[in-house]
């Protein structure tokens, strides 16, 4: 069964039935400004309403984490979790065709008349692995913004976080990219006073996860032994600032941040946090030590198969 919303077709062969999960009430909020508004008229809508929901779900600062990536309109993409759409219209301005996978209907309305003008987007509504295993295209780039933490709920295996890796870099075209934004577990804003994103507890990512199921980020050096675990891949890290919801600069490791450069701290505005020292002072500390990448708040990985 397909519905088609604008020019974006909404394919149901693998839904359940039923949103396995749901925001609440706040999702209709959603679909409605998705429904009446445009997508030029965003900002005036997330200065009125104030809500954090719709500022995370609708601001185009969303979209730098992969505006500078060079997709062309030869490229076909996979985007898995695309939730409500934060990226896909920068997806579809860049690529040749986007299809997407998520696992709620609700969810996927939204994105579909977020982006409804786009004639290059098919949403794949259903759970992941159900519509994985029956991919028969490759993609030139696979996104995982905001997704690969929760491969253990996606996958269910003994090592998921490898086995994801495993499985969506075999849908890749030759030369093709896996494009993973996620939180980094040591990120300086959690020293500092910010709760855990996904959990909302204080030093939880910092001590191991202790009281965490089903979600989990990764430093530096363990996002890296996963990828290497996963296949032969060539690796690139970028670094998102402050982070890769909001990103305002996206460093890499030949343009490291430079002394004064990082003053904008601002995370996790949906809840509070404390403040226990002077983040810019620390963060100039760890730009003269040369650690600024072991703590940058999050990670831009590019993944690529090496060439057997």
């Amino acid at each position: 069964m397909q519905e088609k919303i604008g020019n974006v077709v909404l394919d149901y062969e693998y839904y359940p039935g039923e949103d396995l999960y749901s925001d609440g009430p706040v999702e209709e909020e959603l679909l409605e400004i998705a429904k009446s508004h445009k997508e030029e008229e965003l900002n005036q809508v997330i200065a009125q309403k104030n809500s954090w929901p719709v500022l995370y779900h609708f601001s185009h600062i969303r979209q730098n984490i992969l505006e500078w990536i060079p997709m062309t309109k030869k490229d076909k993409v996979l985007e898995i979790g695309s939730g409500c759409g934060a990226i896909t219209g920068a997806l579809a301005r860049k690529a040749g065709s986007v299809t997407c996978i998520e696992l709620s209907k609700m969810r996927s309305t939204i994105n579909a008349y977020r982006n409804r003008d786009y004639e290059n987007v098919k949403i794949m509504v259903g759970n992941f692995q159900d519509i994985e295993k029956n991919l028969e295209e490759k993609f030139d780039y696979i996104t995982l913004i905001g997704v690969f933490e929760y491969s253990e709920g996606y996958i269910g295996t003994r090592e998921p976080y490898v086995e994801m890796l495993k499985r969506i870099s075999a849908h890749l075209a030759p030369g093709g990219k896996l494009v993973i934004a996620i939180e980094n577990r040591l990120g300086l804003k959690y020293w500092a006073g910010c709760t855990e994103d996904h959990v909302g507890k204080f030093f939880e990512g910092l001590e191991g996860y202790p009281g965490t199921k089903g979600v989990k980020t990764f430093s530096r050096k363990e996002l890296q032994n996963l990828i290497d675990q996963a296949g032969k891949f060539h690796t690139a890290f970028y670094y998102p600032y402050p982070d890769y919801k909001f990103p305002m600069t996206i460093y890499s490791d030949k343009r490291l941040p430079k002394k004064g450069e990082l003053r904008d701290n601002f995370c996790n505005f949906d809840r509070a946090r404390m403040q226990l020292f002077d983040e810019p002072k620390v963060y100039d500390s760890l730009v003269d030590a040369g650690l600024f990448p072991e703590f940058s708040n999050s990670f831009l990985v590019l993944v690529e198969k090496e060439e057997v």
